[in-house]
C-alpha cells in the first residue's frame, strides 16, 4: 500500500496530462475561433508590443501542451506554457491579480493553476511515462 502511494512517475503523468489537456482545450478554441487571435493582437498593439506576437498563443496553447502531454521536451513545453500564461495574466488580467471572487476564491485561480502547474512540470520533468523521458 505504501509503495502504491509513492509513485513519482504516475504523479508526474497525472500533472502533465491535466495541465496539458486543459491548456490544449484553450488552443483548440483559438484554432476554431481565429478572431480571438486578432483580438489578442489588438491588446498587444495597445500595450506597445507587435501584434504579430499574438500568433505565439498557438505555440503556448497548442504546441507546448502537446509537448507536455506526450512528454517530448516536456520541460521546454512547460516553459512555453509559463511564458504564455505570464503574457495572459499581464495583458488580460492585471486588474484581477489581487482580487477575490464573490465566493472568496482568487479571481485568477484557473490562470494560476496553469501557470504554477506548468512551472512545477518545468522543474519536475516528464517522468518515466513519456515518449522522450527527461
Amino acid at each position: 500500500m505504501n509503495t502504491l502511494l509513492h509513485n513519482d512517475a504516475l504523479g508526474k503523468l497525472i500533472l502533465r496530462l491535466t495541465v496539458g489537456v486543459l491548456t490544449l482545450f484553450h488552443g483548440v478554441e483559438k484554432i476554431t475561433n481565429p478572431g480571438t487571435v486578432d483580438y489578442i493582437g489588438g491588446v498587444l498593439a495597445n500595450s506597445g508590443l507587435p501584434s504579430i506576437l499574438a500568433y505565439g498563443v498557438y505555440v503556448g496553447e497548442v504546441i507546448a501542451p502537446l509537448m507536455v502531454i506526450l512528454g517530448i521536451y516536456c520541460r521546454y513545453g512547460a516553459m512555453l506554457i509559463v511564458v504564455n500564461m505570464v503574457f495572459a495574466v499581464l495583458l488580460m488580467h492585471t486588474g484581477d491579480i489581487f482580487s477575490l471572487t464573490d465566493h472568496g476564491g482568487w479571481r485568477l485561480e484557473l490562470q494560476g493553476f496553469y501557470l504554477f502547474g506548468a512551472a512545477a512540470i518545468m522543474f519536475l520533468g516528464s517522468g518515466s511515462q513519456a515518449v522522450k523521458p527527461d
